[in-house]
């Protein structure tokens, strides 16, 4: 577990700042970009949790919060450098916890029919702005992994918690009585 003794250090006032690696590199390179999209993911999910989710959806998205703060490490870290700098990484039993997720709340859904817009109560609100940050985190990390290695789950987590965040959308309006926003394609 990191201390934190100061927040600020001055290091990055020259428009550099350091990976997990030590390695120092522009503040708007590609992997900390990668890694500054995921943090605003998170931000975004608690936002969402502040809306005061259906208790479901709390646990599973705090517990969601954490893994984020995993996948940062895991981005923070070159791949090349991960035998000598540890750190927490994403891993298959996260995929696999958000599938589950998905598979228990689309037990108490209706099939989708149409496109449905953003929105509803403020919490699936919020939960439909935090799954589009997210598919831009996924992008830009996938734009990353095309320059060079990421960690294995990455892409795919991100992929998943994109949807994972679709459905809980849909699924805290019906929790709180407010039907889907259909999308009218005659309009």
């Amino acid at each position: 577990m990191p201390r934190i003794t100061k927040v600020y250090t001055r290091t990055g006032d020259d428009g550099t700042t350091a990976l997990g690696s030590r390695k120092r590199v522009p503040k708007d390179s590609l992997r900390i970009e990668a890694y500054g999209d995921v943090d605003e993911l998170n931000s975004c999910l608690g936002v969402a949790l502040s809306c005061g989710l259906d208790a479901r959806l709390d646990e599973a998205f705090s517990s969601a919060q954490n893994d984020l703060l995993h996948l940062g490490a895991d981005l923070c870290i070159p791949e090349q450098d991960k035998e000598r700098y540890r750190g927490p990484t994403i891993e298959a039993r996260h995929v696999e916890a958000l599938e589950a997720l998905m598979d228990e709340l689309s037990e108490d859904l209706e099939p989708l029919e149409n496109f449905i817009l953003p929105g509803g109560c403020p919490g699936a609100a919020a939960l439909h702005v935090a799954r589009a940050v997210c598919r831009r985190a996924e992008r830009r990390v996938v734009s990353l992994a095309r320059e060079e290695p990421v960690g294995p789950f990455v892409v795919t987590y991100l992929n998943r918690l994109s949807d994972a965040l679709f459905v809980a959308a849909r699924y805290e309006n019906k929790q709180k009585g407010s039907p889907d926003i259909v999308w009218d394609s005659r309009a």
